[in-house]
């Protein structure tokens, strides 16, 4: 696999782990075997229940009690860590291999300050104590470019933002300057420019420091940016293994393929192209898999993939693929590949307009405690969460929301579902007024507009059937004869691909996606004219993810909907979107079709989250633009421009002093900007593709 003259840092060789379960066995880790040399980044990808956690934490021999590693070595510079006693380890743990969580909020202690958590490390594996500790760890704060490291060591992790938090996380894990550094996850449910601010921090102090990292992802487009190597995990196995640059250029493993082609890409015709969802799920890691793991979700497959386990074998030097028939670069995907499956965006038919807004206002009341506070006073306040919108968008459109969080995205989505009131403003759905908060709009309003929670969980019932849960819409509204209401819900789980058998399940019998599928199928019962989605893909792996959206999409030509779409997700809005408006601290700074977002002349505040997209593509060109700070807070939010504060491209005092006028581009396309229109113009494209 690896041809060097330097011993590997870390050698699998045959690893199995296996747990233990009342419902019996299951092997989650099935005879792994990789390497990492010195100063080398490893990026380990696959969807949810693949086992990459697991891999991770047994590299550290930290496995839970009820698991064990049935066979294997895990050679850690040539020691077996397996064979290490609970003494050793806890001399390995934390000094010598080192691990970043995908949760900083789980991995720091609410109840110590920062400065306490990291100087115990140093306390616990080298005995360091007192003001040298200290200012040990404020230089390690700097090199992670922590702002005020000083301030920082004092507070408390309900203080610092989720950035922030990572930060702290990393700089822990680097203290005791560690030989192996493992990655779960680090940048999942951050924004994406945190997460590109954290990703070239991981690359700078890999270059820096020549810090050695098995990096775990399901985000494709990270492990692009921080590896050299990377495979592919199945099932509990490795089904490719290559360098990066040969495993996005030429895939071998059919498996391999279908994750990029579930992939949304920037710049290609976003109503030609279709996303290809990968059907079926990953199979239970229960007992025993006969023949190949993934033949059951496979194009390639025959009857020798049903009986006969592929090896892991080499395809070109250096590069291996666990198939039978491994894809070849003359190979075209058929396009009869889960032909029902794929949907392409809906064209509108007409210009109705269904939804309105104008001067739309949301504030909160709020208690900021700073110095006053400290002293005895309050200084009340209004965080401005939404601040004079205005917003139209026309039957069967998909009107997509972008921008970091805390910039009034979700407000806004509230405030249209009536969840939470408006201080100002006017908003109609189909020419009625719909001001009122949720209680007070008439039943059949209700049916007319229906949301698509982020996090389902948090909206089913785990008390209530799925199917209970979906007819409830159907006789509040009186959308069906009660006599057809199972019928009904039964041909809605079939349009989600959930089937009758799902009818009688509980919530917690699902899965993430299937969950989120439950929550589609309720939403479109009722046959509205808008549905919310607020951030419907977050958390989801990218094959569940591509498959909500074409349910989405399905529905919406089905039964002419028209959508909002709330997301931080770039490539999702550039695939799903008629139009886009990019939000920033209450107010929208750019609304234009999506296309015209893609390409200047835009908003330098939208230049800079296209710089911040993870693109699963080593071989696209783009600029590195970074945003330094959080976002300001709404409570008492910069005069003038609102991103004046950390705008790379600020003209001078007039961005402090004046809000910034609304400059039109074209017809629809709007930017709020003091940078004229032509210098706008003139800038470079962030994204370029070299083929």
């Amino acid at each position: 696999m690896q041809h060097s003259l330097q011993a590997p840092v870390l050698k699998v060789e045959d690893l199995e782990i296996i747990y233990s379960t009342r419902a019996g066995p299951v092997k989650a880790v099935r005879d792994i075997s990789f390497e990492i040399q010195p100063g080398e980044a490893l990026g380990l990808v696959g969807e949810s229940g693949c086992g990459k956690s697991t891999l991770a934490y047994g590299v550290m021999n930290y496995i839970a009690k009820n698991g064990q590693a049935t066979s294997g070595r895990i050679l850690f510079n040539d020691n077996d860590i397996l064979q290490k006693s609970p003494r050793e380890l806890n001399q390995i743990r934390g000094n010598r291999i080192a691990m970043v969580y995908q949760d900083p909020m789980t991995a720091l202690n609410p109840s110590m300050r920062i400065g306490d958590q990291l100087t115990e490390v140093l306390f616990e594996h080298e005995g360091l104590k007192g003001y040298p500790a200290k200012e040990r760890c404020i230089q390690m704060l700097k090199q992670v470019r922590m702002p005020d490291p000083e301030d920082i060591m004092g507070r408390f992790s309900h203080q610092l933002s989720g950035g922030q938090q990572q930060r702290v996380l990393i700089a822990m894990a680097l203290l005791m300057d560690p030989e192996l550094l493992v990655m779960d996850e680090p940048t999942t449910g951050l924004d994406v420019t945190i997460e590109a601010g954290i990703l070239d921090l991981i690359s700078d102090l890999k270059r820096e420091l020549g810090s050695t990292i098995l990096y775990i992802s399901h985000n494709l487009g990270v492990v692009s940016q921080i590896a050299e190597r990377m495979a592919v995990m199945y099932a509990g196995e490795i089904v490719e293994e290559g360098l990066v640059t040969d495993v996005f250029k030429d895939p071998r493993h059919p498996y391999t393929v279908a994750l990029l082609d579930c992939i949304p890409k920037i710049g290609s015709s976003r109503h030609a192209e279709s996303l290809r969802p990968i059907r079926g799920r990953v199979p239970s890691l229960r007992g025993d898999i006969q023949g190949c793991a993934f033949e059951p979700r496979c194009d390639r497959a025959d009857e020798r993939c049903k009986v006969e386990h592929p090896n892991l074998d080499l395809v070109t030097d250096g590069h291996l693929a666990r198939c039978f028939f491994p894809v070849s670069t003359q190979d075209k995907v058929p396009d009869a590949v889960l032909k029902e499956q794929v949907a392409t965006l809906p064209h509108p038919t007409d210009n109705e307009l269904v939804l309105k807004i104008e001067g739309l206002k949301t504030y909160f009341r709020a208690q900021a405690v700073g110095l006053a506070g400290l002293a005895g006073k309050r200084q009340k306040g209004f965080v401005k969460a939404v601040d004079n919108v205005d917003l139209a968008v026309h039957r069967q459109n998909t009107f997509g929301i972008v921008g970091e969080s805390g910039c009034g995205k979700t407000t806004l989505a509230n405030c249209l579902a009536g969840l939470v009131p408006s201080n100002a403003g006017n908003m109609e759905l189909m020419g009625i007024d719909i001001t009122d908060v949720v209680e007070q709009r008439p039943v059949d309003l209700l049916q007319e507009l229906q949301m698509v929670f982020q996090n389902p969980d948090s909206t089913l019932n785990p008390k209530i059937s799925v199917g209970d849960a979906i007819a409830r819409p159907l006789r509040l509204f009186k959308a069906v004869p009660s006599t057809e209401i199972t019928n009904e819900v039964l041909r809605l789980l079939e349009a989600v691909r959930l089937g009758p058998e799902y009818y009688d399940r509980l919530p917690r019998q699902l899965s993430g996606g299937e969950k989120q599928r439950v929550a589609i199928a309720r939403a479109f019962a009722g046959r509205p004219s808008l549905v919310l989605c607020d951030e419907p893909l977050s958390a989801l792996d990218v094959s569940v993810q591509v498959a909500v959206m074409n349910l989405l999409l399905e529905f919406q030509q089905s039964y002419g909907t028209t959508m909002l779409f709330i997301s931080h997700d770039l490539s999702a809005v550039y695939q799903m979107c008629d139009q886009v408006a990019v939000m920033y601290l209450g107010q929208f700074c750019e609304v234009g079709p999506t296309e015209s977002l893609y390409s200047p002349p835009y908003h330098p505040y939208s230049e800079a989250l296209l710089s911040a997209i993870p693109i699963a593509d080593p071989t696209i060109e783009r600029s590195k633009i970074r945003l330094s700070g959080a976002v300001p807070s709404a409570l008492a939010p910069p005069s003038g421009c609102r991103f004046n504060t950390r705008c790379p491209r600020k003209v001078g005092m007039v961005c402090e002093q004046e809000a910034p006028p609304r400059r039109e581009v074209a017809d629809g396309h709007s930017i709020y900007c003091h940078i004229t229109l032509e210098e706008l113009r003139s800038m470079e494209p962030v994204i370029r593709t070299t083929g």
